[in-house]
């Protein structure tokens, strides 16, 4: 049902552009001679009023679309034909191979190109680039868990042992970037070229009990805040997320480190195919891809650059907290061709209700 409703509002969408009635954000979308549209799931925690404003300092008017990673790509492919956006970060490999390959990107190769490793983006160098490396963990409160050996040591703790069940949070949408991550480190581990969707039973297994052992997260609560109040213990994280809501919510977490390692992704940025406005789009890339914006951006937020001009001034506790994780052996091209029909499974026959 989620996604039916999430492909009509898409196809709504377009039909209003196509109609010539302007972007539904506020503002005329690609009519808007001054403003660059931006999609992202990677601008809360304040990170996108902090973007339009040095933004602005360096000449670019933005206006920021916040959204979770499955939704950014279903927009963008549903705007294919009439885009909306001129700009998109945020998305990791997974989502940037599938709309490279549904043409939605356009070809650009950043004034900072030489200054990053094009092997952590596009293979052919030329429709998207890495910006930020993040590792995406289980976290913990660790007053919860104040003795060596209490807190959960892996993801299959959580349903597999009594102590930690009905602690933990599980999310009720699967449009963000994190869950999916999340989900595709547990299947990965099961992977079976012969089972249901390349994944043996013993996933599907796994999956099922991780839900229906958690407690189902509240729509505008935070994970953070439900920690601080004591009604769960753990769930999922990204690292720049993790330091934010400690010192918003003034609990300590724990980011637990499995044998296995956990799933390293990296942010990317891109240009839309079919922009209007891809002279000022290419100039905002350059700027925010750039080592002095990065390193900033990094300070600010507490993240890796994959820039490497970007480190010396960059966050060196975020930097060495990001290389101090084991990552995981996962497949990305493996789950890329599935996910989203994993998503559609997990939706339709695990997710609480």
């Amino acid at each position: 049902m989620r996604r039916t409703l999430t492909a009509a509002v898409a196809t709504l969408l377009t039909a209003t552009l196509a109609a010539g009635c302007g972007s539904p954000f506020g503002g005329s979308g690609s009519d808007d001679p001054e403003t660059l549209v931006v999609y992202s799931n990677s601008v809360s925690d304040g990170r996108g009023d902090w973007l339009k404003k040095e933004a602005g300092k360096a000449g670019h008017s933005l206006q920021v679309v916040d959204l979770g990673g499955g939704d950014v790509q279903n927009r963008l492919l549903a705007e294919k034909a009439n885009p909306v956006a001129d700009v998109t970060f945020g998305l990791n490999n997974v989502y940037f191979e599938k709309l490279k390959e549904a043409e939605v990107l356009g070809e650009y190769t950043p004034a900072w190109a030489d200054q990053v490793d094009a092997a952590l983006g596009d293979a052919t160098g030329k429709r998207f680039w890495p910006i930020v490396r993040e590792p995406i963990m289980l976290v913990h409160d660790k007053a919860a868990y104040p003795e060596k050996g209490q807190a959960p040591a892996d993801w299959p703790d959580l349903w597999t042992k009594e102590e930690f069940r009905k602690k933990y949070e599980v999310p009720t949408e699967l449009g963000g970037a994190t869950t999916q991550m999340v989900l595709s480190g547990i299947l990965s581990r099961h992977r079976d070229d012969r089972g249901d969707l390349g994944v043996g039973q013993a996933g599907w297994d796994a999956v099922e009990s991780y839900f229906e052992h958690g407690v189902p997260s509240v729509t505008n609560t935070d994970l953070y805040a439900r920690m601080a109040d004591g009604k769960v213990t753990a769930g999922q994280m990204w690292l720049s997320g993790k330091a934010t809501r400690e010192e918003q919510y003034k609990i300590r977490t724990e980011a637990v480190r499995p044998e296995t390692g956990v799933p390293m992704v990296v942010q990317q940025i891109g240009l839309v195919n079919g922009t209007k406005k891809a002279g000022a789009a290419k100039k905002f890339i350059d700027w925010f891809g750039g080592a002095e914006v990065q390193a900033a951006w990094s300070r600010e937020f507490h993240t890796a650059p994959a820039n490497k001009g970007a480190l010396a001034k960059a966050d060196a506790g975020a930097v060495e907290e990001t290389d101090s994780f084991t990552e995981q052996d996962i497949d990305w091209t493996f789950v890329a061709a599935r996910l989203d029909r994993w998503t559609e499974k997990i939706e339709l026959e695990y997710l609480p209700n």
